[in-house]
Parts: C-alpha cells; sequence; structure tokens
C-alpha cells in the first residue's frame, strides 16, 4: 500500500469510465450528499500547513473495512485569490470523477493551503479500493497539476470523524517521518 505510482493510462480510464456510469446511478436515485456541519473547519497537518474544508461530499453508509485516504496535489496554472476560488467553484463539477467508484464514503475538500496545496480527506470502504481510487485519479490530476505534487496516503481500519475529533491518536511511530503532510494535528 501507498506505493505512489500511478496506474497505467488504460486501467485509470477504464476506472474512471465505469465510475461515470455509477455516478449517474448515484445522482438519479439522489445518493449523493452535500452536507454543511464541516465547512469552514480549519485542519492543521504535521508539516506546519493549514486549511479550511470548503465543500463535503457523502453517500450515507457504514463500512465495512473502514480507512481514510489523504490526497494532496498542487495545481499548475492557478494563482491568487479570484484563481483559486474559481477553482473552489468549478471543483465540483469533479464530483463524478470520485463519487462511483467502489467504496466511497465521503471526501472534505480542503482548500489550498499556504504552499497552494489542495487536499481531500476521504473515508472509505476497504483500503485497496481507496489506493485504487488514488492511483487512478493520479491520472485525471497530472491534467492540471504539478507531477511531483501529487501524493496520496492510505490509513486502515480509522474513520474519518473519529480520526479527526481525536488527532492526537496519529502521534504514532510513523514510517513517513519527515514527509507528514497528511497527519492531522489540530481541528478547529
Amino acid at each position: 500500500m501507498n506505493e505512489q505510482i500511478p496506474l497505467p493510462y488504460d486501467v485509470a480510464a477504464w476506472a474512471e469510465s465505469r465510475c461515470l456510469v455509477s455516478t449517474a446511478r448515484l445522482l438519479a436515485q439522489r445518493r449523493v450528499h452535500f452536507p454543511k456541519e464541516h465547512i469552514g473547519m480549519r485542519v492543521q497537518f504535521a508539516d506546519g500547513t493549514s486549511a479550511r474544508v470548503f465543500r463535503e461530499t457523502v453517500i450515507y453508509g457504514t463500512p465495512q473495512n473502514p480507512c481514510v485516504l489523504f490526497v494532496e496535489f498542487r495545481l499548475r496554472l492557478v494563482r491568487g485569490a479570484w484563481e483559486h476560488q474559481l477553482f473552489r467553484w468549478e471543483s465540483l463539477l469533479n464530483t463524478p470523477l470520485f463519487v462511483g467508484f467502489p467504496g466511497f464514503v465521503s471526501k472534505l475538500w480542503l482548500a489550498n493551503d499556504e504552499h497552494d496545496i489542495y487536499r481531500g480527506i476521504y473515508e472509505w470502504d476497504g483500503p485497496r479500493r481507496a489506493e485504487y481510487y488514488a492511483r487512478s485519479l493520479w491520472r485525471v490530476l497530472a491534467l492540471g497539476c504539478a507531477p511531483a505534487s501529487i501524493h496520496y496516503w492510505v490509513l486502515p481500519e480509522q474513520r474519518r470523524d473519529p480520526l479527526l475529533a481525536t488527532p492526537h491518536l496519529l502521534n504514532v511511530a510513523s514510517p513517513s517521518r519527515g514527509n507528514e503532510w497528511w497527519r492531522v494535528v489540530e481541528v478547529t
């Protein structure tokens, strides 16, 4: 897990195609929701950065094999407050690219941090499914992001909301010490 390489183009394209079909079905069934309870919440990370949640996307259900997925990226051509705001508005159109993946439960969309890095904090049903999604997403992100800025991290056996409520539990020894852009240290 967390080998940090994208899927081959054809595999990622096929995965995204299946996702779009599944997303259409979920939207028709009105199963995709955008709750407001986490909007405005600020998440601070071990690398010293922080970002605010600007959107949440949920398909209600209880995962059998929960995990939390963190994704980060930096957009190539978006600079300045106005352009970042436009991206955040436009990003709603990206919803069909992830909600239809098998195992998706929820996503917190985080605005750009002090280094213009965007993050997503997802809850997923199944670590392998989460990683498959992240490696598929990589191909989509690479179209508008600096390739070296795309990363993901999967935390098996975790639920998103309990993790955010008790981030101190992540203060255990980590194999990624020194590169902990994903490790939440405080939520306000």
